[in-house]
């Protein structure tokens, strides 16, 4: 399917199905399913960047503990700084 077939309704039924799973082995069933090794080991490098910065790390920190690449970790810092979700659901 293309990109410019995506709906923003399509794009609220992936966030309803996500948002209807209560644990951690739903989810790595429908993530391994869903996404590509690579894809979810990436979604991991950086929701464990976004707790490092969140826990006082630098940059130079959090390159060497998760590998991240630089043009990344930005974009992973300005989520921290200026977006919600990090903040929220990272403890």
């Amino acid at each position: 399917m293309a990109p410019e077939k995506i709906t923003n309704k399509m794009v609220d039924e992936l966030y309803e199905v996500l948002s209807s799973i209560d644990n951690a082995d739903d989810m790595r069933l429908l993530l391994t399913d869903l996404c590509t090794n690579n894809e979810i080991e990436q979604m991991t490098q950086r929701l464990i960047a976004a707790k490092l910065l969140l826990s006082g790390k630098t940059y130079s920190q959090v390159i060497e503990e998760t590998d991240i690449s630089s043009a990344t970790l930005s974009r992973v810092s300005n989520a921290v700084k200026y977006g919600k979700g990090y903040k929220q659901f990272i403890k």
